[in-house]
């Protein structure tokens, strides 16, 4: 991997103090996405990183995971599943619901969204506390299909995310220690 061009990519990405809450900071990829090469880098970069495993379908997690994983999935030529916040849905649905600091939440596939047995490559934009993806993994995993890898462009170490999923193999573009 070319540290160069990652430095590069962490260079473009904004930092939004006090976003959504007080006491955040918000790591913005709209200034990364605006730029089509540095776009096309990103992507390209991420590909590298798990060209050479096995899968065979890649899911991405609303929202901003949806940018990267159907590129991917199109660059990989599989299939894409979105993995939804809930209410997104037409067809019967597999629910997973998580813990949040205050309250909960939970993520959707549709039930026949992933074949039994099936390889998945699942990605998001961001690693913060491994909450979203932990459930998206177990909601992929009751479908019957195995997690291969998580691949995320970001990832905030020092939040700890990876030590609630680190049962599965973890891929990070960028990492904020």
């Amino acid at each position: 991997m070319n540290e160069d061009k990652i430095v590069r990519l962490k260079a473009s990405i904004r930092d939004v103090p006090d976003f959504p809450k007080k006491g955040i900071i918000f790591k913005d990829i709209t200034t990364l996405l605006k730029d089509a090469d540095l776009f096309a880098q990103s992507i390209d970069q991420l590909h590298d990183l798990i060209k050479n495993r096995s899968f065979d379908i890649v899911a991405a997690i609303e929202s901003r995971g949806f940018i990267f994983g159907s590129a991917l999935a199109y660059k990989l030529n599989k299939s894409f599943v979105p993995v939804r916040k809930p209410g997104k849905l037409p067809a019967k649905i597999l629910r997973e619901e998580y813990s949040l600091e205050y309250g909960t939440d939970s993520v959707e596939i549709h039930a026949d969204a992933i074949e039994h047995g099936a390889r998945v490559l699942l990605v998001d934009d961001l690693l913060a506390t491994g909450g979203t993806a932990r459930a998206s993994c177990h909601l992929i995993e009751r479908s019957g299909a195995k997690v291969e890898a998580i691949l995320f462009l970001i990832e905030l170490g020092f939040l700890k995310g990876r030590e609630l999923i680190n049962e599965y193999d973890i891929l990070s573009l960028i990492c904020y220690n």
